[in-house]
């Protein structure tokens, strides 16, 4: 995964000085960020809030973190299922194990 952003607080801050009346091109300029950035920021906060539809920063989360154990569960399941057909080709069908040395 690729770098993290900014900490969420300087996302609060930014989204705070909107709300005063700044333009998102003028705090874009002053922090030299992106305006883009600005406007993805100001419509993850409106979904958060319910304004609009959308995944919530919790839902997304939640869900990274589904993804990411579903991931793990796939790979133990491959090493398994190897491990498996390993064991099967080292055992013959009347349990006497073939040995190659």
């Amino acid at each position: 995964m690729g770098r993290r952003g900014y900490p969420a607080e300087f996302r609060r801050r930014v989204l705070d000085l909107l709300n005063t009346g700044r333009s998102v091109a003028s705090i874009a300029h002053d922090l030299q960020i992106s305006d883009q950035t600005i406007y993805a920021w100001r419509r993850q906060d409106r979904i958060d809030r319910g304004e609009i539809p959308g995944l919530s920063t919790a839902e997304n989360a939640e869900l990274r973190a589904a993804k990411k154990r579903i991931a793990e569960l796939e790979l133990q399941l491959a090493v398994t299922t190897k491990a498996v057909e390993v064991l099967k080709a080292e055992t013959s069908p009347k349990g006497d194990t073939r040995r190659s040395s």
